[in-house]
């Protein structure tokens, strides 16, 4: 989801959001308690495959449409070897970025000028905790200044080191890779994966989903992003979910890291809503979802093909709402100006190195840093 577009830092695979039902035990025998587990996932990863979808159609085919809508960039060869060592300790760090486009379709959205270039204006660390039932999630204000590295780009172009510049410029300098060599130097922690969302996908997916139910503490109106929602319960579409997520006049106090808070709180709605579905009984929607899916995603080399992210989705699917710990990375407001942020350097160093042993974060890390105020405004219904 992008800040004015939207990361999915959570892109349901469409593994994850089978509900298990009641264990039954056959008469005369006991079956292994892990039995009915294997045969689900042998028949999520079958469907979602399009092993079963709109009856008759070839199964071949549709694994290679699936795996033709892929996009993916080999991050390990634009970075080389000089990154950060990779955990030794079962866990996996996975950089979420919102690619966030304002030509074509996209334009029409809502919000911002079309300039012809790409911005990631909303990131999210992932930290998938070893044992893969719980996760914590650092998202990076697309407004911290800070001191861009030299990186090169996944079409090899240099681009030289530069200080005190946006955090979301890394994107628009060098892609992917500059992105994910910017997050290595600012957090100490080495990327497993790369997975980047287009705002307009993420329209069509939340769609695809049937919608994700909120609830709203107060009203919430911006017309930048086409929204307005009076407080209460809400079944949101994709267009209302999209502005939900891009909005940042609407609610708090009006700065990014409001809107932030709001993406946390939507990105919890949203796996509650894939949990809850039911998609390995509708092959037709689970189709639908993967097809959105694979389309609307970039990751990198490890995750581009179908088989891939759907192991990987799978692997996931055990973290819940209730196992996600969410927090933005620990910054302050920028005395010299009222639209940037700085890092709080002592507090987030607490956050990345909780996260590099795999622990929870310390409540005290976001003590006293600047909020947005949006806190608890949208929940989960």
């Amino acid at each position: 989801m992008s800040a004015e577009s939207t990361p999915d830092p959570a892109i349901p695979g469409p593994g994850e959001s089978r509900a298990d039902g009641p264990r039954r035990r056959s008469k005369g025998r006991r079956r292994k308690p892990r039995d009915r587990r294997r045969k689900a996932l042998l028949a999520m990863a079958w469907t979602a495959a399009g092993i079963v979808v709109l009856g008759g159609t070839g199964a071949g085919v549709l694994y290679f449409k699936l795996n033709g809508n892929l996009t993916s960039v080999d991050i390990d060869q634009a970075l080389g070897a000089d990154r950060p060592e990779k955990a030794d300790n079962g866990s996996e760090n996975i950089l979420v970025l919102g690619s966030d486009t304002r030509s074509g379709g996209n334009k029409q959205l809502g919000g911002g000028t079309d300039d012809g270039t790409a911005r990631s204006d909303t990131a999210m660390v992932v930290h998938v905790h070893k044992g893969h039932k719980k996760a914590s999630v650092v998202s990076i204000p697309r407004d911290t200044l800070i001191d861009r590295p030299a990186c090169t780009d996944a079409d090899g172009g240099e681009h030289p080191a530069e200080t005190d510049v946006m955090f979301n410029s890394a994107y628009s300098t060098g892609g992917a890779a500059c992105a994910v060599k910017t997050v290595e130097s600012v957090s100490g922690l080495r990327m497993d994966h790369y997975l980047e969302v287009d705002f307009s996908g993420f329209q069509q997916l939340v769609d695809d989903l049937g919608g994700v139910e909120v609830t709203t503490t107060e009203d919430i109106k911006d017309p930048d992003s086409h929204l307005d929602l009076e407080a209460g319960t809400h079944r949101l579409d994709g267009e209302q979910s999209l502005g939900l997520v891009r909005t940042r006049h609407g609610v708090g106090d009006g700065s990014d890291l409001g809107r932030i808070q709001l993406q946390q709180a939507f990105v919890k709605a949203l796996l509650h809503q894939v949990q809850h579905i039911g998609l390995l009984g509708n092959p037709k929607k689970l189709y639908d979802i993967a097809d959105t899916a694979t389309k609307t995603v970039t990751t990198d080399s490890d995750l581009g093909s179908v088989n891939s992210l759907m192991s990987f989705a799978s692997s996931l699917k055990g973290i819940g709402p209730g196992g996600m710990q969410m927090v933005t990375m620990p910054v302050i407001y920028d005395p010299a100006d009222a639209n940037r942020v700085l890092v709080e350097q002592a507090k987030s160093r607490q956050v990345w190195d909780a996260l590099r042993n795999d622990r929870p974060i310390p409540a005290g890390a976001t003590e006293d840093t600047a909020s947005g105020q949006a806190k608890d405004v949208v929940s989960a219904s």
